[in-house]
């Protein structure tokens, strides 16, 4: 069985699991507002091995969270991930960020799932899920306003998850919607998806894989006195 090296920066979420199959066998995370991926990431790296009582040999495969999300989070994992793949020969799979955050969730048929990650200002970063969690709507940067997903309003129930649910509670009045703020990306539901991704042999070209940003990177300056 497969064992995978899973990587989740996307978000304030320093996330490290490694999975056999698709069953987690040591997950090591911090959900910190500092974003202190680049001191945490290799440190976890090193101690979930550890745990696991594995070494880099052991591994078949290295998975990272492919985004969208915080353009810094994202370049420290997918270099961590290309270094490793790299060094140690090994296949390299992205997995969608809001993919595995929609996993997280067990609904109904008829429920739909849409994780929201925070943008800037009322926008996020949004994409839509069955029951099943498969994609019924692809992943968009969008402003958020009393109309957004009113094309779902008539299923069940909508679950809107994530760090962007915050800003939709205002706006977005249906009355079969529930938010649950509290869902962050973690490497814990990668295993799974990038499992199913390893018996598929899809697998990035290490060489030029890029993180799935969504948005160009827009540098924060302050302003002059």
């Amino acid at each position: 069985m497969a064992r995978i090296l899973n990587l989740e920066t996307a978000t304030t979420n320093c996330s490290v699991s490694i999975s056999e199959g698709n069953d987690i066998i040591c997950l090591k995370e911090n959900n910190a507002i500092s974003y202190s991926h680049s001191e945490q990431l290799h440190i976890f790296i090193k101690e979930a091995l550890q745990e696991a009582s594995l070494s880099f040999t052991d591994l078949d495969a290295v998975a990272v969270s492919k985004g969208p999300g915080s353009y810094t989070g994202l370049r420290i994992g997918v270099s961590a991930a290309k270094g490793l793949c790299f060094s140690l020969d090994l296949p390299l799979i992205s997995v969608p960020t809001l993919e595995s955050m929609a996993n997280q969730m067990m609904v109904l048929d008829g429920e739909v799932i849409i994780p929201v990650l925070d943008a800037r200002r009322m926008e996020v970063y949004s994409s839509v899920y069955n029951s099943d969690h498969k994609e019924i709507r692809v992943t968009k940067a969008e402003i958020i306003d009393e109309n957004s997903f009113g094309e779902f309003s008539s299923h069940t129930k909508i679950h809107i998850i994530g760090s962007g649910a915050e800003k939709c509670k205002e706006p977005i009045r249906y009355s079969n919607v529930v938010f649950d703020t509290t869902v962050v990306p973690s490497a814990r539901e990668m295993a799974k998806i990038a499992f199913r991704k390893f018996e598929e042999g899809s697998f990035e070209d290490v060489a030029y894989f890029e993180p799935y940003y969504l948005k160009d990177f827009v540098l924060q300056t302050k302003k002059k006195a």
